[in-house]
This record gives structure tokens, C-alpha cells and sequence, in this order.
């Protein structure tokens, strides 16, 4: 179990760029499945990013691939999504969660994580 706190949500133009982070207590799980989510109103919650921790492999939702990085500073004890060329339909609720390794395996599926943060809004205007 872990406690995650996200950060770095706004509202940007067409094109603009954010950064979220995901500070992660005690620490980020050594071999584990973290996850970035997202929620924008009436839609389901959707899979946008995840990194397996013990080998930092990721994996990308197609419509952010190219555009959206996930990594991680455990220094830091931080999971961050670099959200670059961001567009109107990136507009959402963003959720940082952490499963167990076999979770990466189905990283899109929400019901797989345990641990949730509270969410921070990004708004891209047009």
C-alpha cells in the first residue's frame, strides 16, 4: 500500500505542454505497476501511461504515444507523465495508481490498481 499525491495539472493552449508528478510515500514500489489515468466527464476512466518499476518499461495508450512520457525519479520517490503537443481531447481529470507487477501486463484495466491520488485537472483550450 502506498500513498500518492499528484501534481502539475493546469490549463495550457492547443500544442503547450505539462508536466504531472506523482509523489509516491513511502516509496515507489521496487517491482510494481504505476499508472497514470484519466477522466474526463461522462467518459470512463481510461489508461494514458503505465511503467513497470523493476525494469522501467512502458507502455502508452495509442492516442497519446509520441506525445506523453512516463517515468520515474525514485530519488525523488516521484512518478511523472511529461505531456507534450497536448490537445482539446487530452482535457480530463488525471489519476497517478499503483498495482502489483502483473497488473502491467493489463495496465489499462482501472480495477487492477490498488492505490489511488486524488486527481488534477488538465484543461487544453483550443
Amino acid at each position: 500500500q502506498v500513498h500518492l499525491v499528484e501534481s502539475g495539472g493546469g490549463s495550457v493552449q492547443t500544442g503547450g505542454s505539462l508536466r504531472l508528478s506523482c509523489a509516491v510515500s513511502p516509496t515507489i514500489p521496487s517491482n510494481g505497476c504505476m499508472g497514470w489515468f484519466r477522466q474526463a466527464p461522462g467518459k470512463e476512466r481510461e489508461g494514458v501511461a503505465a511503467i513497470y518499476t523493476a525494469s522501467d518499461y512502458t507502455y502508452y495508450a495509442d492516442s497519446v504515444k509520441g506525445r506523453f512520457t512516463i517515468s520515474r525519479d525514485n530519488a525523488e520517490n516521484t512518478v511523472y507523465l511529461q505531456m507534450d503537443s497536448l490537445k482539446p481531447e487530452d482535457t480530463a481529470m488525471y489519476y497517478c495508481a499503483a498495482a502489483s507487477w502483473r497488473t502491467c501486463g493489463s495496465w489499462t484495466r482501472p480495477q487492477s490498481y490498488f492505490d489511488w491520488g486524488q486527481g488534477t485537472q488538465v484543461t487544453v483550450s483550443s
